[in-house]
């Protein structure tokens, strides 16, 4: 059946993605844009992944102004819609506080409120850090009461972004619960590119790991044998993602997108190499350490890592019972990780310059 939607964060590397799914099952999509006059760009790379850009339609707004900034007219039109997906957020990494909380945590209360205001269900992308809550308890987060949450500390410990990534995701439910309004909360693992196409842009988390990986910059293995970065295919996240927003049965509820078995890391930066035809690092590096030796100046800077972007790397497995029992439901299945991350790097390679990219010889493993 086809309903309308309304996406934030239509733009990105997941929106644009979701757009093309959506679309390609002919849902009719209102996309929040800064600059509406980019929407023909936006319906042209919709159109390449596969969408339909007759599908689209672009309302001027901006999550970090009231209301969206949206309008009387544009509130009219988003008002038909059936789910709000909320994906909009900046990702960087040194965000300082106040710059993560006003677009992340602020801008995600904007949006639950609209939907609420229109009753309408929220769709909200979150993170599977969440679900871990050996972690959440580690850096002061309070998943019982999160309200006592001392979230400057939290902020201290592991950056802007992650830290307004935890606290918008409580303070939406808690909104949203006050209220009596519907929403659903998908919390991806890093996403990988297209399990056909391969595409991920530039920018995304593991395009940086492979760009780094094929320049000679991982001279070991962060972490150790039983540390892992969890992953899931963008193809993967989006089917997941409509089909929840979708189901009435999801109201109010959780679900984690993830492959669980997603190789260690270590195995995971060999599988890369071996598409990008250089050596794997061997050897392990404590995670603590390298924090430590990033604090040395220039040094992150000339690896091209953060010590905020360690802090995915962890040893924590999760339940996945309830993803398996909605994959069944939806007939839903993970494509074969090993063939993504392959198209993946291919991809990559496109966009690294060949006298960037390290021959066999490169020492990386050494």
């Amino acid at each position: 059946m086809s309903v309308e939607c309304f996406v934030t964060g239509g733009s990105g590397f997941v929106g644009q993605h979701l757009l093309a799914h959506l679309t390609a099952t002919g849902h009719k999509t209102w996309v929040l844009m800064r600059n509406p006059e980019n929407i023909e760009r936006l319906k042209e790379q919709v159109g390449r992944l596969g969408g339909n850009p007759a599908y689209i339609h672009a309302v001027e707004g901006d999550i970090s102004r009231e209301e969206l900034g949206l309008s009387e007219a544009d509130k009219q039109c988003v008002s038909s819609a059936a789910v709000f997906f909320h994906l909009a957020a900046q990702f960087t990494w040194g965000l300082t506080m106040e710059q993560a909380r006003a677009v992340n945590v602020q801008g995600a209360l904007r949006v639950a409120r609209l939907a609420a205001s229109q009753d309408i269900r929220l769709l909200m992308v979150g993170g599977y850090m969440v679900q871990n809550l050996t972690h959440l308890a580690s850096i002061g987060v309070d998943n019982e009461c999160p309200e006592n949450t001392n979230w400057p500390e939290v902020y201290g410990r592991v950056g802007g972004y992650e830290g307004s990534k935890l606290e918008s995701h409580f303070a939406v439910i808690r909104y949203m619960q006050e209220v009596g309004a519907d929403y659903t909360i998908v919390h991806p693992a890093t996403v990988c590119g297209h399990s056909e196409s391969g595409h991920i842009p530039e920018g995304q988390p593991l395009a940086d790991l492979i760009r780094n990986l094929a320049l000679g910059r991982f001279k070991a293995v962060p972490g150790s044998a039983r540390h892992w970065l969890p992953l899931v295919s963008v193809d993967y996240l989006v089917k997941m993602m409509t089909c929840v927003a979708f189901d009435p049965s999801m109201a109010n509820r959780q679900v984690l997108a993830l492959y669980e078995n997603t190789p260690n890391l270590q195995a995971m930066l060999g599988q890369l190499a071996k598409t990008l035809d250089i050596k794997a690092p061997r050897h392990h590096v404590p995670i603590g350490l390298l924090k430590w030796l990033l604090v040395i100046p220039g040094l992150a800077t000339r690896l091209s890592i953060s010590a905020e972007s360690l802090n995915f790397i962890q040893t924590q497995r999760f339940d996945m019972n309830d993803s398996q029992q909605l994959e069944r439901k939806y007939q839903l299945a993970h494509p074969d990780m090993a063939r993504t991350l392959e198209k993946t790097v291919r991809h990559v390679q496109g966009y690294l310059p060949n006298r960037q990219v390290q021959t066999s010889q490169n020492p990386a493993g050494r």
